[in-house]
């Protein structure tokens, strides 16, 4: 399975990093990630007009888009559109961050899943 890791890197920025979460076969019961710890699960949604200036994620934390899209940007001027079903985890809880901004005016439901330090 495909996540997209926001981090910070020495330089104090935001950088993206593309992720495969192993998935280990379950005799016949599909196929399931080893367990990552957390804190909950919080519910947001978002009108169609947010346009976040940049700022770090609060907490290390998984974001998992349920409805809408979201455009987010880092230093260098990359931009990623996470769009229903994207996870991205967010890690970059220092330095500058990144932008967060609606895509084509629509609300956006996700999840918030705060994680313990390691996976």
């Amino acid at each position: 399975m495909n996540i997209v890791r926001i981090h910070t890197g020495a330089d104090g920025e935001s950088h993206f990093e593309d992720v495969t979460v192993e998935l280990k076969d379950q005799s016949g019961m599909g196929k399931i990630s080893d367990l990552w710890r957390g804190k909950g699960v919080m519910f947001r949604e978002v009108s169609g007009n947010y346009d976040l200036d940049f700022h770090t994620a609060p907490r290390r934390q998984f974001v998992v888009n349920l409805t809408g899209s979201v455009d987010i940007e880092i230093g260098d001027g990359t931009v990623r559109r996470m769009g229903p079903g994207s996870i991205l985890l967010a890690e970059d809880t220092t330095g500058r961050g990144h932008k967060s901004r609606n895509v084509g005016g629509e609300p956006r439901a996700c999840l918030f899943i705060p994680l313990d330090g390691g996976q």
